[in-house]
């Protein structure tokens, strides 16, 4: 909530204090936090630098630290910022704010941070300036919960945030200990506050802290040095060969490809597909990127809604066709009787209603332009997706050389890995080699005498599966949005309107046939509330259609990082039926291992989903 007090300041309500120094933000931004902390000077050199914020607020001292990095001709060629923000504004009020209150200086970068500016949504948020050489991982909730699930190498802390005495939670020291955990060799420290009590905590977290000139009519504040390294902050491989050879070219190759490329990477992918005249996914035309809802906020739904953001974000400047079409999804209940225990699971949450809110049969029918069966909920960012187009432009955008080839198996060369076929004919070498070749990439595993220690790997399966496209006009045109429950019916691509899915387990092949067709157009059916006579006329087995395998984990979580056995060997598979949720995120994820960023996931996310 935005309030200010009697002479126009910016408050908090919530621990009675103003959000900037009086004499001015900009002024404490470069004094306290970037003088405090010894920049620009001591990012020069460096080819990489990063910043942790403990109290975001508006994000001033974020912009000032941008607009010095921008002024310094010897800064890094990455600059890395992690900051924590228990109560955000929302974007609204952010692009407000900002033009009220962000200093001249400030004033051309602030709105390119509002208009990033996230959906108020607990967990990490990765925003990206400069072509992703300045990037913003901004953590919505409690510093002091989030801080132990970050993974970042911190060079320099910014300890901002409410008065001690008002918000002792802020500056207690478990959430010290957390940050100095994450601190890299020499990682200085630096804040406005000058306690005796925060300088005792900070010492015994683990810096060496010493009282400096205040500003602004402040006596003092508080400036330090790490004395050890954190456990947390582990040095990155960083590879200087910067080459990799992704195995598969699906959704999981094609969203590492762009990652790495987007890193300055060179990329090479081998694609068993192309062999055979059969890029992956070839003929779907359409699939549906819809968040999943939990009650306790699982690790299913966290990674599925960090997934659905960083989509959006690397995808949305694709091509037309290739970028996702944001519709919005009705997700139908499966009963009428569920409607009190989901509006209990809607209010434990308490998301935004701009990004999922409860709606009636009657709203619902009214969004989706037809009649549904029951009432659910709405997540307003439901995207469309044609995989076939996304995947192509991804590799495109790349850069990539994606050769035709079927990996058997992969052995060491030096530092790095040959992968071989089933001939033992060379394909590709590099110091990184990354097996997304969905439920291939355990054979390759086993093959190379590398699967023994990963007993939840060798547990995947492939799952047979297809989709069928219906005429719109059999639909009266199709829906508006994307309809969702017990099987999906999509929106018109121009071709049609896609309705799925079938899980067939133990199939010998993934096939497209009557069967499964009666089965896809028997649970749209069960999605709508009216009669369509066209629709119910459609005869199985005569219509178009995609059929393909879903590679699945125990959990259904994907295995994704690099395998401990096997290093500069990575892994990226089980991404199941939710290949356009992992694409871009897990992607990010490897990427940014391999160059020793900051992590767009938690951390114990990011355990999950390793190999193992």
């Amino acid at each position: 909530m935005v309030e200010f007090d009697a002479d126009g300041k910016l408050v908090s309500s919530v621990y009675g204090d103003v959000y900037h120094s009086p004499s001015g933000a900009m002024g404490q931004a470069e004094y306290v936090f970037l003088r405090g902390n010894g920049l620009p000077e001591r990012w020069r050199g460096r080819a990489s630098f990063t910043v942790c914020e403990t109290g975001f607020g508006l994000g001033l001292n974020f912009l000032a630290l941008w607009k010095a990095w921008r002024d310094d001709p010897q800064r890094p060629a990455a600059l890395h910022v992690v900051a924590m923000e228990r109560h955000p504004f929302s974007r609204d009020d952010v692009g407000a704010l900002l033009a009220r209150h962000a200093p001249e200086p400030l004033s051309g970068l602030a709105p390119a941070l509002a208009a990033q500016w996230p959906a108020l949504l607990p967990g990490l948020h990765r925003l990206e300036f400069e072509n992703g050489a300045v990037t913003l991982t901004l953590g919505f909730g409690d510093a002091q919960v989030l801080a132990p699930r970050l993974g970042a190498r911190v060079d320099a802390f910014f300890l901002d945030g409410f008065a001690p005495e008002r918000n002792p939670q802020m500056w207690a020291p478990p959430l010290l200990r957390a940050l100095a955990g994450l601190a890299a060799p020499g990682a200085t420290v630096a804040t406005w506050a000058c306690t005796g009590e925060l300088r005792r905590n900070l010492d015994d977290a683990g810096f060496e802290v010493r009282r400096a000139p205040g500003y602004g009519g402040k006596w003092h504040m508080t400036v330090g040095q790490v004395r050890e390294a954190g456990r947390a902050a582990a040095p990155a491989a960083v590879s200087s060969e910067r080459h990799a050879v992704i195995v598969g070219a699906g959704l999981a190759g094609a969203g590492i490809a762009q990652a790495l490329a987007g890193r300055g990477w060179r990329v090479t992918v081998l694609d068993a597909g192309r062999m055979l005249g059969a890029p992956a996914h070839a003929g779907h035309v359409a699939a549906a990127l819809t968040p999943v809802l939990a009650r306790d906020d699982n690790a299913r739904a966290r990674l599925s809604r960090a997934g659905s953001e960083r989509a959006w974000a690397r995808w949305q400047g694709l091509p037309a066709g290739a970028a996702p079409r944001v519709c919005g999804t009705v997700q139908v209940e499966r009963d009428a009787g569920r409607s009190a225990a989901l509006a209990g699971t809607l209010a434990a949450l308490a998301f935004p209603e701009d990004w999922v809110r409860q709606v009636s049969r009657e709203e619902a029918s009214a969004l989706a332009g037809l009649p549904v069966a029951r009432g659910g909920v709405f997540f307003s960012q439901g995207m469309l997706v044609q995989p076939g187009l996304l995947i192509e432009a991804l590799l495109a955008a790349s850069g990539a050389a994606v050769l035709p080839g079927r990996a058997e198996r992969v052995s060491p060369a030096g530092q790095g890995w040959r992968v071989l076929d089933a001939s033992g004919v060379e394909l590709a070498r590099a110091d990184t080699v990354i097996l997304a070749n969905a439920a291939g990439a355990r054979d390759v595993l086993a093959a190379s005498g590398l699967l023994d220690p990963l007993a939840r790997v060798a547990q995947m399966h492939a799952l047979a599966g297809e989709v069928t496209l219906v005429p719109a006009s059999a639909l009266d045109g199709g829906p508006r949005c994307i309809v969702g429950g017990e099987g999906y019916l999509l929106p018109d691509v121009g071709a049609g309107c896609v309705v799925g899915s079938t899980y067939v387990h133990g199939a010998a092949e993934a096939k497209v046939g009557a069967e499964g067709q009666r089965v896809t157009l028997d649970k749209a059916a069960g999605l709508l509330g009216g009669h369509f006579p066209a629709y119910d006329a459609l005869v199985a087995g005569s219509l178009p259609g995609w059929a393909g395998w879903r590679a699945v984990l125990p959990g259904r979580l994907p295995a994704v990082g690099e395998l401990p056995h096997a290093p500069g060997l990575w892994l990226a598979t089980g991404y199941a039926s939710r290949g356009l949720s992992w694409s871009a995120l897990m992607g990010d994820l490897i990427a940014a291992r391999l160059m020793g960023e900051p992590l767009p996931l938690e951390t114990d996310l990011a355990q999950l989903v390793s190999p193992r």
